[in-house]
C-alpha cells in the first residue's frame, strides 16, 4: 500500500500542478482571437471561407460592442481632457495672477514711497543724502555768516567802546579847556574890573 501511495501521490500532485497552470492561463477573447476562432472553425469553400452566421452575428455584436465602449471611453477622455483643459486654464491664470502679485511685492519691497511715488531704495537713499548734504552747506554757510556777523558786531562794538571812551576822554578834556577858558575869562573879566 506504502508502495502505490508514494507512486499516486506524486502523481495526484502534479497533475493538481497542471490544471492549477491551467487554470491561472486567462484566455483572453480579444476581437482578434474572435476573429482567427473564426476563420478557424469555418468551412473552406474553393478559396473561400464559409463562417456561420450565427458566428458572424456574434462577431459583430462584439465588434460593435467594442466600437461602442470604445467611442465611450473615447468621450469619457474628451470630457477628461476638456476638463483638464479648464483646470490648467484656471491654474495658468492664477499662476499669472500670483506672479503679478509677487511681482508688486517685490516691487514694494524694494522700493518706498516717496511723496506717494514708488521710488527704489537705491533713488530714495540718493535723495536723502543729497537732501542732507544740502542741509549740511546750507548750515555751514549759515553758521560761517554768522560767525562773520558776529566778529563784525564784537568789532563795531569794541569799536563804539573805545570811541565812547575817546568821547568822554574829549568830553573831559573839552570841559576842562572849557572851565580853563572860563577861569581865564573870568580873571581878564576880574583884572579888567579892577583896572
Amino acid at each position: 500500500m506504502k508502495k502505490i501511495l508514494t507512486f499516486v501521490l506524486p502523481l495526484f500532485l502534479f497533475s493538481l500542478t497542471l490544471t492549477a497552470q491551467d487554470s491561472i492561463q486567462v484566455h483572453k477573447n480579444t476581437l482578434n482571437n474572435q476573429m482567427i476562432d473564426a476563420f478557424d472553425k469555418s468551412n473552406s469553400y474553393q478559396e473561400y471561407k464559409v463562417i456561420k452566421k450565427t458566428q458572424l452575428a456574434t462577431l459583430k455584436r462584439n465588434i460593435l460592442d467594442s466600437v461602442s465602449n470604445l467611442d465611450k471611453r473615447i468621450a469619457s477622455q474628451q470630457s477628461d481632457l476638456k476638463l483638464q483643459r479648464q483646470e490648467i486654464d484656471s491654474l495658468s491664470k492664477s499662476l499669472k495672477d500670483t506672479q503679478e502679485k509677487l511681482a508688486d511685492s517685490k516691487e514694494k519691497e524694494d522700493g518706498i514711497q516717496m511723496f506717494g511715488i514708488l521710488t527704489s531704495k537705491s533713488t530714495y537713499n540718493a535723495i536723502m543724502w543729497s537732501i542732507i548734504l544740502l542741509l549740511l552747506i546750507i548750515g555751514g554757510i549759515l553758521f560761517y555768516r554768522f560767525l562773520n556777523s558776529h566778529k563784525v558786531t564784537n568789532a563795531a562794538q569794541l569799536k563804539m567802546a573805545e570811541m565812547e571812551i575817546e568821547l568822554e576822554d574829549h568830553r573831559r578834556n573839552s570841559l576842562e579847556r572849557e572851565q580853563k577858558l572860563r577861569r581865564k575869562l573870568q580873571d581878564e573879566i576880574n583884572k579888567n574890573r579892577k583896572v
